[in-house]
């Protein structure tokens, strides 16, 4: 029998199991942007007090993350309005040109060229797979740098005289 697939819906609350009895929330934002939540868990946190903590960082996630279960929806709540908010992203083409790009409903995939002032700071347009989403969380509770961010860095192309 096939199982039946979860719809994806703005404000689900979504807990992340990290392993060794720990997990982490999340919440459903704009598609395809998910909001992490900062701290590592063994005991259950309030579905009230979930979307107060603090955020961690904002990453568009593959829909299978909710639409296959692999992080169940325990329950859902109001974006607050930060997490509400379009976050924008940064893109880097293969001439190391730099845009500022956000995906939001209205916007229909807004792009501008930018500066790599503009970017700092920013996440880069990717869409993360839920396994990577969990080292970057672990790595993220750990205090260390993460491989899949590491990736995505802006590349700065070297001068040579």
């Amino acid at each position: 029998m096939a199982s039946k697939r979860i719809r994806r819906r703005i404000g689900d609350i979504l807990q992340i199991d990290l392993g060794d009895s720990q997990h982490c929330y999340a919440q459903v934002a704009g598609e395809p942007v998910i909001v992490f939540f900062d701290g590592i868990f063994t005991e259950t946190i309030s579905m009230e007090d979930i979307p107060r903590l603090p955020v961690a960082f904002r990453l568009a996630v593959s829909n299978y993350a909710v639409t296959r279960g692999v992080w169940p929806v325990i329950g859902s709540r109001p974006l607050t309005p930060e997490n509400a908010e379009e976050p924008f992203f940064y893109k880097q083409d293969n001439r190391d040109r730099l845009f500022l790009y956000h995906s939001s409903f209205a916007a229909q995939n807004y792009e501008r060229p930018a500066s790599l002032a503009d970017c700092i700071g920013l996440e880069c347009a990717a869409v993360w797979d839920p396994e990577h989403v969990v080292d970057r969380l672990r790595d993220h509770a750990l205090g260390q740098p993460n491989r899949w961010v590491e990736i995505l860095k802006i590349k700065i192309p070297s001068i040579s005289g």
